[in-house]
């Protein structure tokens, strides 16, 4: 006889009453999303390494820090999703950790507040080891995290979004992995995290395209209502577009080498990215779109990583 759940366990929702395990959470964190937090880290210390030796440990300590910071960001977004009644069993593209799986939301927050003490903890180690400044901006960095969807007025639901994820995910993270390593920043660090600041920027696009028509009825304001969805994709191509071509444009005034040509092998995904949004409308059909836009970022931050390696070392 299968034995029932406690009702009074503090980490399952009492509406939901199903159990927590390792899988439960490991979808909470969306990993499929953390590359973006991964590749910046790594393009900062491909530059760095051009410039002299690096330090792993920073680099680690630099790397879950990141890491962390956007799994807790993710589960702040389930969270208030869920308080705000925005979320639910039939929602297309949440982790669903407590819709689904019945976690407590109180322990979801509870854990998102524990990455945070964490990466403040590896932040200490990296101050200590390159500069304080870096907790000022950590610490911001942190906030925004949070405000993206928590409080009165969230980020996440304003047009604001796509510019505010891309800048501290991108220029943030690529300059600070440079900076630890080598205390300075670079003109060729600063041009090179462009392209990827776009990029992470297009993933929150891709995301509000899908859930525009939700997203309108719950009175947001992302930039993809804004524009409307033809607009959108079209907005979301232009993207695309200028981070190509900026690889070609630093390429050609010899910022960076013709290795990082590599880049145009990610061009696949954003086509079907942009195909696919412009196919269809239903949010589940656009899921492989949104999958899609990630790649794109995900193997283009790569492929700038590999080709900057390439280049320093052949």
């Amino acid at each position: 006889m299968e034995a029932k759940i406690p009702t009074k366990d503090p980490f399952i929702n009492k509406d939901k009453q199903t159990p927590h395990n390792w899988q439960v959470w490991y979808r909470s964190l969306r990993p499929h999303t953390l590359t973006a937090s991964f590749v910046p880290v790594a393009i900062g210390t491909a530059l760095a390494l051009q410039d002299g030796e690096i330090k792993i440990s920073l680099f680690l300590a630099m790397l879950i820090a990141s890491m962390l910071i956007q799994a807790a960001t993710n589960m702040f977004n389930e969270y208030y999703d869920y308080k705000r009644g925005l979320d639910n069993e039939e929602s297309v593209g949440i982790g669903g950790t407590i819709v689904r799986d019945g976690i407590a939301p109180k322990t979801v927050l509870t854990v998102a507040l524990c990455f945070f003490a964490i990466s403040l903890l590896l932040g200490v180690y990296i101050c200590a080891n390159s500069s304080w400044w870096i907790a000022v901006i950590g610490i911001l960095g942190m906030i925004t995290g949070y405000f993206y969807t928590g409080g009165p007025y969230p980020i996440a639901y304003s047009p604001f979004g796509e510019i505010v994820a891309g800048f501290f995910m991108g220029v943030i993270i690529i300059l600070i992995s440079y900076f630890i390593q080598t205390a300075t920043i670079s003109y060729n660090s600063v041009l090179i995290s462009i392209p990827i600041s776009i990029l992470v920027g297009a993933i929150l696009l891709s995301n509000n395209i899908r859930d525009l028509d939700g997203d309108k009825k719950s009175g947001r304001r992302t930039l993809a209502i804004l524009l409307g969805r033809e607009k959108a994709i079209l907005f979301l191509a232009g993207m695309f577009v200028v981070s190509y071509g900026w690889i070609i444009i630093l390429m050609g005034i010899e910022i960076v080498s013709p290795w990082l040509l590599l880049v145009f092998a990610s061009l696949p995904k954003a086509i079907k990215a942009i195909r696919v949004f412009k196919a269809n409308t239903l949010p589940i059909k656009m899921m492989p779109a949104m999958v899609a836009t990630a790649q794109t970022n995900t193997q283009f931050g790569f492929l700038v990583a590999i080709g900057l390696l390439l280049g320093y070392w052949v």
